[in-house]
């Protein structure tokens, strides 16, 4: 069984790293080098950079702190924002990322991601999708520019659907972002990921609502993903990767040991 994958998560906006609770209301936490070079030595297994106002500006992420934060990190990162062609892509891929990752521009373009697959490989492509539940008829629902407050708004596609389109256009890997638990340190919606994964072949990240160490064993445990964000939990020290690795060791998950 290949090792479960922690993976703190760093919002960015205007060149600093930030964090809000269910998508609004950000603060500042810190510099974005700063925090990826603490968590690389804390034995994080990989780093996602979200560029949270890309898209909604019209532009795609600065490569300037993409190329420093490669000079820096001994392990993979993604980066995300605002990404609309392979021009871009490749700009950020041949700045120093591992994989980048896309979400309103391919619910605006979904062609995009077979572009980006066919041009740089499946295990480079990832989309990230923010999904709620769409509380009349229970279903689940995407939504776009949620790195806004002002723009975000409700998508067209019903979530499980376009998880299904954007896995046969060819995604590597799928962060699915809970918006109803993001930053409420409540655990993570394992039911909606349960949903996911059962329709996915592709690995399946979990994002929005880590509190406890238990969260993360619960949802690899409880949803079958393989790897599992967490932001403010971690920047604000409430517990260590390294806790949460001997949590996971303890309930028989496998996880990568710190170097």
């Amino acid at each position: 069984m290949l090792a479960r994958r922690i993976i703190p998560c760093l919002d960015v906006r205007d060149g600093v790293v930030v964090k809000g609770v269910k998508f609004r209301n950000h603060v500042v936490l810190g510099e974005i080098l700063e925090l990826a070079a603490r968590y690389a030595a804390a034995g994080a297994d990989e780093l996602v950079f979200y560029d949270i106002t890309a898209s909604v500006q019209g532009r795609s992420v600065s490569c300037d702190w993409v190329r420093d934060t490669a000079r820096q990190l001994d392990i993979p990162f993604c980066v995300a924002g605002g990404i609309r062609s392979v021009a871009d892509a490749g700009a950020v891929l041949n700045a120093g990322a591992d994989k980048i990752s896309i979400n309103s521009p391919a619910i605006e373009r979904p062609e995009l991601i077979d572009e980006l697959a066919s041009a740089f490989g499946s295990q480079a492509v990832v989309v990230g999708v923010d999904s709620d539940r769409k509380t009349h008829d229970g279903r689940y629902v995407v939504y776009q520019y949620t790195g806004s407050e002002e723009h975000m708004r409700l998508s067209r596609h019903d979530t499980m659907t376009w998880l299904t389109e954007v896995q046969e256009r060819g995604a590597g890997e799928v962060v699915l972002n809970c918006m109803s638990s993001d930053g409420v340190g409540k655990g993570y919606d394992t039911e909606q990921l349960k949903q996911a994964r059962a329709l996915l072949h592709i690995p399946l990240v979990a994002s929005g609502g880590a509190g406890a160490c238990a969260d993360f064993v619960d949802v690899f445990a409880g949803a079958g993903v393989e790897a599992a964000l967490a932001a403010g939990v971690l920047h604000r020290g409430e517990v260590s990767i390294a806790d949460i690795k001997a949590a996971m060791f303890a309930a028989g998950l496998p996880a990568r040991m710190q170097k």
